[in-house]
């Protein structure tokens, strides 16, 4: 799915994490399509440059702004000054997309204590730093949104990612104190619930996964980033609270929500398949 524009970003002022790459470049570029002010930003400031080169030719102004801020989601002092600095570079901010997001699929044994807590300094507290430094302005303008990109293992988990998907549930458990928080000051949050994408960070999951998670996630299949990037600002534009990517993942929330069991079974599957193949010579 190719998605040239949405109208409704027009003139809108955006502000992305992890947009030097995957979901979150796919999306800039799809504002960028769309009139919107925005920027960027991740760690790695060469990713960044390359992919503003990249952004800015799929702008359909020569006066929209497009940049790109270097900075580390998991320190709260930087982003309250980058907060300042977007606010100030854009004019201020109608939308804030949360995607910055890490994962390091492992047993629970094999995990160490740093990757445990890795996840959740970036993809929990930076999320958590990242909104609390936009929130005055957001506040003080009684308008806004707020996406904070989930996953669906901020539903449910699988095999393999304790320490992600405590992050993501994290995620979603801050999001819906965060909306209800959010409705006397007008500012709209959504939480978008992705699965297995076509990103960088899925490659290097596929290089150390175990093979327990690679036979219940082996027939998954892998959506484009854009398809993601369209789904999250379409929800975004309709003012959506739960966002969903696709047929399969909608089935996938909603099984777990009504039939958990059913699910629980379906993906154990692999796991009692194996274990028999062990037993049997």
């Amino acid at each position: 799915m190719t998605v040239e524009s949405i109208p409704w970003y027009s003139g809108k002022r955006v502000f992305v994490t992890g947009g030097s790459s995957g979901i979150g470049k796919a999306t800039a570029i799809i504002l960028a399509k769309s009139g919107a002010h925005l920027l960027i930003a991740a760690r790695g400031k060469d990713l960044l440059d390359e992919a503003v080169v990249e952004i800015k030719m799929h702008r359909v102004a020569p006066d929209q702004m497009i940049g790109a801020i270097a900075c580390d989601v998991s320190d709260p002092e930087r982003m309250r000054e980058v907060a300042e600095e977007a606010t100030a570079a854009l004019g201020g901010v109608d939308v804030l997309i949360n995607n910055a997001g890490v994962a390091h699929p492992a047993t629970v044994t094999d995990t160490t204590d740093e990757i445990y807590e890795r996840m959740m300094r970036i993809n929990y507290f930076g999320m958590v730093y990242c909104t609390r430094a936009f929130l005055p302005h957001f506040v003080e303008q009684r308008s806004g949104h707020i996406a904070n990109v989930s996953s669906l293992l901020g539903v449910m988990g699988i095999y393999g990612y304790t320490a992600y998907a405590a992050s993501k549930h994290a995620m979603t458990g801050f999001s819906d104190c965060l909306r209800q928080e959010m409705l006397e000051y007008d500012v709209n949050v959504s939480v978008v619930f992705p699965g297995d994408t076509d990103t960088p960070q899925l490659a290097a999951e596929n290089e150390i996964k175990p093979a327990q998670t690679k036979a219940i996630a082996g027939k998954v299949k892998v959506m484009s980033p854009e398809v993601v990037a369209a789904a999250l600002l379409k929800g975004i534009s309709r003012n959506k609270y739960h966002i969903l990517v696709g047929f399969d993942s909608q089935l996938t929330y909603f099984m777990y929500r009504h039939f958990p069991g059913v699910v629980r079974w379906v993906i154990d599957w692999p796991l009692r398949k194996s274990r028999e193949a062990i037993r049997c010579p």
